[in-house]
């Protein structure tokens, strides 16, 4: 790895290390995985628990300024898919009509190069199960992937990861970016469906955007028949994907419904300034370079009004209220800083969250495990957060269900106790006692409800008193069981 000096500021250069946010000593302590690009200090922990600002990020003074260039200050395994993407003829993106662009080899297939090269299987991770659908889109329908993990049985309802591949919603698809959804379906042990969206030129802003939400609202409708939890969805997105996952979870905090529990952003796409500091930095990086971000830009926000629009520029828009979040970014990609500063922003907006940036890789490493050491080290940080997420959550619903069991068990008891004559039914007066037998409850409001629940009728049912109780219990539980 070529040394290079480089001017980072303690906290823009090191892992966040806000309090909220998590740093793992073995992802910069590896001789090997260690960038020479970042000064002695800037590989320190923070000890002022400060939040970096983009101004701690200043330029380098030897940006990458030829893509050859990007192997030198790589790891070993990174820099050996960097040349094997180049063996196979790949061309710098922003030199290519979309049409050439999405049929030249990908990173996935330098991956598998140097896995065929090392002698080692380039089958796919197993997974139980996938199955290839087709959802509604908001505008047409849209191909879609579901992967269930190893060791998954039928009937089993499992969490939910909703995931939005990559490619500048101009190119690649749910083929493309198929071994991420298999290590998180198998990490997580969660229903992973990943989903295709319509891409520009020919569907400009905000089709992508707009389809990612119709997909989210359509896994919310039909997780359960999946065989997924719907109390338990998660989102994921990769570049593009993770601006659309952060958009997802944007719009089901303003519009409610269904909220994902977490959201993992890797390298998303968090704004249009191509000035940042990591901009500069990585100017002719591959496989992601400045020219090559303007170029996707040019096709899918043409107008260059959309570029200050939030769904786009997610480094200036409202980002409280979100899920506990995890951002992931790598030091050799334009997007790092963004990336870093959307991190910031969620977490000075009060939202859980976790951030780590990974020396000597570039942009598209995450889902290159089999064959990069910094991937599978980001994978696990981000199956980490899903894990906590899903148990978490998990938990307080089985407490949350066992409470409405007992609950259910104190109604079916009391009902039976005053159905003396054993005919099923309670007339009103009956009704009226029970309930304020079992919660403390006015008689005018217990006359209500009765009113309520037995719909002009002289009696209830034995199930129209559960389900009263369970309403009046509902409401008098404090809020936070």
């Amino acid at each position: 790895m070529t040394t290079r000096s480089i001017l980072l500021g303690t906290a823009a250069a090191s892992l966040l290390t806000v309090p909220a946010f998590a740093q793992s000593d073995s992802a910069m302590q590896s001789d090997d995985m260690m960038t020479s690009r970042m000064s002695t200090e800037a590989q320190q922990s923070d000890t002022d628990g400060s939040v970096f600002t983009p101004d701690e990020e200043p330029s380098p003074d030897q940006p990458i300024t030829d893509p050859a260039q990007t192997a030198d200050y790589a790891t070993d395994d990174m820099a050996a898919v960097l040349t094997k993407l180049t063996e196979l003829g790949a061309k710098p993106i922003d030199t290519l009509t979309p049409e050439e662009a999405r049929s030249q080899p990908s990173p996935a297939d330098a991956v598998r190069g140097v896995l065929e090269d090392e002698g080692e299987s380039t089958e796919p991770m197993a997974v139980a199960s996938t199955r290839d659908i087709e959802v509604p889109g908001a505008d047409g329908s849209l191909n879609a992937r579901i992967y269930r993990p190893e060791g998954s049985q039928d009937g089993e309802a499992l969490p939910v990861i909703a995931y939005w591949h990559g490619g500048g919603w101009v190119i690649a698809d749910i083929d493309t970016y198929d071994a991420t959804p298999r290590s998180l379906a198998n990490g997580a042990n969660a229903m992973v469906v990943s989903f295709d969206y319509r891409q520009a030129p020919e569907n400009t802003f905000p089709a992508a955007h707009e389809d990612a939400w119709a997909a989210y609202e359509w896994l919310t409708q039909n997780a359960a028949s999946l065989g997924g939890d719907p109390e338990r969805i998660a989102l994921v997105g990769e570049s593009a994907g993770g601006n659309l996952a952060a958009n997802v979870a944007m719009r089901a905090r303003d519009e409610g419904g269904t909220q994902p529990i977490y959201e993992v952003l890797v390298y998303p796409v968090a704004g249009s300034d191509t000035d940042t500091p990591s901009y500069v930095e990585n100017q002719s990086a591959m496989p992601l370079s400045k020219a090559a971000m303007e170029w996707f830009f040019g096709y899918y926000t043409p107008d260059e009004a959309d570029h200050s629009d939030p769904r786009i520029d997610l480094v200036n828009a409202d980002v409280s209220g979100l899920p506990p979040t995890t951002v992931i970014t790598a030091e050799l990609d334009p997007l790092r800083s963004e990336g870093r500063t959307l991190a910031a922003n969620l977490d000075l907006a009060g939202v859980e969250t976790r951030a780590q940036t990974y020396p000597g890789v570039t942009h598209e490493f995450f889902g290159m495990a089999a064959a990069v050491e910094q991937a599978q080290a980001a994978q696990d940080y981000a199956l980490e957060g899903l894990r906590d997420a899903f148990e978490g959550n998990g938990a307080a619903l089985a407490e949350g269900d066992d409470a409405a069991a007992e609950g259910e068990a104190t109604a079916r008891a009391e009902f039976a106790a005053l159905d003396e004559d054993e005919n099923g039914t309670l007339e009103r007066k009956e009704f009226v006692d029970g309930v304020r037998d079992m919660q403390d409850v006015s008689k005018k409001d217990a006359r209500k409800l009765f009113k309520t629940v037995a719909q002009g009728d002289d009696e209830v049912t034995e199930d129209e008193f559960v389900g009263a109780y369970a309403q009046i219990r509902g409401a008098s539980r404090p809020s936070g069981d």
